[in-house]
């Protein structure tokens, strides 16, 4: 179920007891600023997801809040993950929904890698 990407953090959501180590993920990347793992429902042959360590609900929370080395240390994870994974050749789609009209359905900042196949069009019609 879509969330509204303006609510308060909640500390209870998927991402956030995967960062605790509540809930096991299968990792595959990890620093000082994000988190990256499999998706449980991969929706490509390749689909990881990656987290931002701090606690921030979307996109628009994030880049609003975060100071400039947590902002860059994520966009670093981010593409240090698709270069590991030899994803940068033949390409991929990175993927962050953002609030209800975005389809984000966990409300902790995440972006997701998508590759493996052609991924065909942006948005279907």
């Amino acid at each position: 179920m879509p969330i509204d990407a303006t609510q308060p953090y909640d500390s209870g959501n998927i991402f956030a007891k995967i960062l605790r180590g509540e809930i096991p993920s299968n990792k595959v990347y990890e620093d000082d600023f994000a988190l990256a793992f499999h998706d449980i429902a991969p929706q490509a042959p390749v689909h990881i997801l990656v987290i931002p360590k701090g606690a921030y609900v979307a996109w628009d929370d994030f880049s609003a809040r975060a100071p400039a080395e947590e902002i860059a240390g994520f966009v670093r994870a981010v593409g240090h993950v698709a270069r590991e994974h030899g994803l940068v050749e033949p390409g991929y789609r990175l993927l962050a929904n953002l609030g209800g009209d975005g389809g984000q359905e966990v409300p902790h900042l995440h972006v997701h890698l998508f590759a493996g196949r052609p991924l065909g069009r942006m948005i279907g019609g």
